[in-house]
């Protein structure tokens, strides 16, 4: 892990707050004890993507459509641990270097979050928090699992005009995003949503609009 003082002053807040962090939604997503397969996701914040937006942004990859589970939903790059990984961390960046070509080197690894349950595929899922220190042109790698791949500005994600609530036809109502022609909901917006308060980026935006899921 990096010293947080090498990192840009954006970084801190998240940083430190990251190994500290409880409560909503960790809490309420604690796998069960003894289930599920190890994974992890990389949440990857960079800077500097598109000219006249300041500040950080961060990775979503859009699943393929003929995925068995979260088809075509959007994303963090990871997946599933190997009997090669030294840890979740090299899970994290060896997934999204099969799936967007990101280079590992390119990548500083800044703080795990605890483990949290997805029951949908029972993954015990880790978040992994990265600097982007040296951002590269990424693309859909592994197209079987990955449709595109979009570096969102942290500016736009905390919009009020650009947050929502997704309805599933299950009855659940989830915290989304509506962003750069997608609308990033399920385990991703939670995960995502929980990460922005985290940091204290989140701006007040209400109970929003209301989308439904076909």
């Amino acid at each position: 892990m990096i010293d947080a003082r090498e990192l840009p002053g954006w970084w801190h807040p998240l940083a430190d707050k990251a190994r500290v962090a409880d409560g909503e939604p960790w809490s309420r997503l604690v796998p069960p004890v003894g289930e599920g397969r190890g994974s992890a996701v990389l949440i990857l914040f960079g800077e500097g993507a598109y000219p006249g937006i300041e500040g950080p942004d961060v990775l979503i990859c859009q699943r393929a459509s003929g995925m068995n589970n979260h088809a075509g939903q959007p994303a963090f790059p990871g997946g599933a641990t190997e009997p090669s990984d030294a840890d979740m961390i090299a899970t994290a960046l060896r997934e999204a270097s099969e799936e967007v070509g990101l280079d590992p080197a390119s990548v500083v690894p800044v703080a795990t979050l605890p483990e949290v349950w997805l029951s949908v595929s029972s993954f015990r899922v880790t978040p992994v928090l990265g600097w982007w220190r040296e951002p590269h042109r990424v693309h859909a790698a592994e197209p079987a699992e990955v449709a595109s791949v979009t570096r969102v500005p942290v500016s736009e994600l905390v919009d009020p005009a650009n947050r929502v609530r997704a309805k599933h036809p299950s009855g659940y109502v989830g915290p989304a995003f509506e962003v750069r022609d997608m609308l990033v909901w399920g385990f991703t917006a939670g995960i995502l949503s929980a990460v922005l308060d985290l940091a204290g980026w989140s701006r007040p935006w209400g109970p929003g609009r209301l989308v439904p899921l076909s």
